[in-house]
């Protein structure tokens, strides 16, 4: 590998390292909670301000927060369990069906807020955020059964003890 190449992999790496840790603000977390509601009011009453809103709100969240100073929250570890998780996973686990799910159920429930199906919209909604923090959880649950396995993966912010 030439040097340049090694010095632009670095320069990522470090970006979205810097990224990562902005994003694991427990404030980051927890505000991207309501986008979907969000979005899909916006998407239900046609106010297309509101939509775009949220979907401006839904890229630049992860860089409008410092890092955090610990990793005591638990949308902190969070958030680096996703990242650990999708960094070290082995092929595909059964949590990953939790994703796969979500992804059908939030389309149907942005249809569903299209065509003002309420109820529809409704239930799709909370069954969404059901399948997410279902799989937030286990990453989250991730995080503190490998923080010891790959320490790499472990900010320096989390002095917590393996």
């Amino acid at each position: 590998m030439s040097d340049s190449i090694r010095s632009e992999h670095g320069v990522r790496r470090r970006f979205a390292d810097a990224l990562w840790r902005r994003h694991a603000n427990p404030l980051s977390g927890w505000s991207r909670v309501v986008i979907l509601p969000v979005l899909l009011y916006g998407i239900y009453t046609r106010r297309p301000r509101l939509v775009v809103a949220a979907l401006t709100f839904t890229v630049v969240n992860p860089v409008l927060f410092p890092p955090p100073e610990d990793a005591d929250a638990w949308m902190t570890r969070v958030v680096l369990g996703e990242r650990m998780y999708y960094r070290h996973r082995e092929g595909r686990r059964p949590v990953d069906l939790l994703n796969y799910v979500n992804g059908p159920v939030s389309a149907y429930a942005v249809y569903a807020a299209f065509r003002r199906q309420p109820l529809r919209t409704a239930l799709a909604t909370v069954l969404s955020m059901v399948l997410k923090f279902a799989f937030v959880a286990s990453v989250a649950r991730y995080y503190e059964q490998n923080r010891a396995q790959y320490p790499e993966a472990v900010p320096d912010f989390d002095r917590r003890s393996p």
